[in-house]
């Protein structure tokens, strides 16, 4: 693939102010390892603080609320992440849809507003277990797609997709290499339609219990572009074993 192998962590609700030494260190790693691009979305009481200390990486939200502003109780813009130091959002994660009840509908509200904030984006695509043993995986992940994504080619140099099989999420199960490729092939097809030729170079992530020992075989996979990190992600250790892993693919991947 041309461009770099994107890795970002999501901190998810972990994070305290004791954490920005991970940050730091992640920040060092992201220097010397160039060939990768590095971001991490803390919870939001640690962007500025992370924004603060990150030189190389990118810093980004979890989520976004879709309103610019008003009576939203507890609830963060897109104008309010970017003014704390983001330079992107996660918007359509599966928790959001789960825990949240958040539709597509939904999630491509926040994905405008957070465009309009001149923030860029990774939405969030994935089939649960029932979904994928009935044999819809890829009907529910081209609904997603279809109904999450803002349209209009020139919109997608600032969308990255993030493919999550939601029962890989913090499970320890994973895809075998040939699913994720073979869903991966999938979503890069309907990203092409929806963007035409723009979308061949939307970068498409893997995420669902991405590890050190893992993220070298599921980097490898067809049309798989960085990885979506939970819990690895919360250790600067743990989360360089996997950057590193993205340095050490073959430059032509």
């Amino acid at each position: 693939m041309s461009k770099r192998p994107y890795i970002v962590g999501n901190w998810k609700m972990h994070g305290t102010r004791a954490m920005l030494a991970e940050a730091r260190a992640i920040d060092r790693g992201a220097e010397r390892l160039t060939k990768v691009e590095v971001a991490i979305a803390p919870p939001f009481t640690l962007i500025h603080a992370v924004r603060k200390e990150a030189e190389l990486m990118g810093v980004g939200a979890q989520d976004v609320h879709p309103a610019e502003g008003g009576a939203h109780t507890g609830d963060v813009s897109a104008a309010m992440v970017k003014d704390a130091g983001a330079d992107f959002t996660i918007v359509g994660h599966s928790e959001r849809r789960a825990d949240h009840g958040e539709s597509n509908a939904r999630v491509l509200e926040k994905a405008k507003a957070a465009l309009a904030a001149g923030l860029n984006l990774i939405v969030c695509v994935g089939e649960t277990e029932e979904e994928r043993d009935a044999g819809k995986a890829e009907a529910v992940v081209s609904r997603q797609l279809s109904g999450s994504l803002p349209t209009g080619e020139e919109l997608a140099e600032k969308i990255t997709v993030a493919y999550e099989p939601v029962w890989a999420i913090g499970t320890g199960r994973t895809p075998t290499v040939d699913d994720v490729a073979a869903m991966h092939r999938h979503i890069r097809a309907k990203l092409v339609a929806i963007y035409g030729e723009a979308g061949a170079g939307v970068r498409i992530l893997y995420g669902g219990s991405v590890k050190p020992d893992n993220a070298a075989e599921l980097l490898s996979a067809d049309e798989v572009g960085g990885a979506l990190v939970g819990g690895a992600s919360l250790t600067a250790e743990s989360f360089l074993g996997i950057v590193i892993a993205a340095a050490d693919l073959p430059r032509d991947h």
